[in-house]
């Protein structure tokens, strides 16, 4: 068993087998691991909001699944990861409330999930697992290892995919 990377919240990094790498308090943020079984070489995003051209501050380019998956590659590359070799596990996008009404704020993990699906297609990597939706939070950490993706929740138990 390797370390354990951490990624923050608006934040990005990559690992490499035998290592795990982690998020904490994925409510309506989403979590995006792009991972290459043939490196063993696996990076993590925690997107806080869909689009980066809906926000005048731009200054962290990782809050947003727009730009924040935009420069996990351009890590991954350097790492020599090629984009031909990824497929993506998505976790998050939870509806943590309940507004009446529409609201920007309650769709906004919906949003997040459809963004990050959506910039997937456009590189052209494959979505092999998901655990999105719902009402609850979740922690998640993926082991290039194995390529699971363990997703923890309060109440919910554990679960792989």
């Amino acid at each position: 068993m390797g370390e354990r990377v951490k990624v923050g919240m608006a934040d990005y990094n990559v690992c490499q087998a035998p290592d795990s790498i982690i998020t904490l308090g994925l409510g309506s943020c989403v979590g995006v691991v792009l991972y290459d079984k043939t490196t063993g070489i696996a990076g993590m995003l925690h997107a806080m909001l869909p689009d980066s051209n809906l926000i005048r501050n731009h200054a962290n380019r990782a809050k947003f699944a727009d730009t924040g998956l935009e420069d996990l590659l351009k890590l991954l590359a350097k790492k020599g990861v090629r984009k031909e070799n990824l497929v993506a596990k998505l976790a998050g996008g939870a509806r943590m409330f309940n507004f009446s009404g529409s609201s920007d704020i309650s769709g906004i993990g919906d949003r997040n999930v459809q963004a990050v699906k959506k910039k997937l297609m456009e590189y052209h990597i494959k979505l092999v697992a998901e655990d999105t939706g719902l009402d609850y939070g979740r922690t998640v950490e993926f082991f290039p290892q194995t390529g699971l993706l363990e997703i923890r929740a309060v109440g919910k138990g554990v679960k792989s995919i």
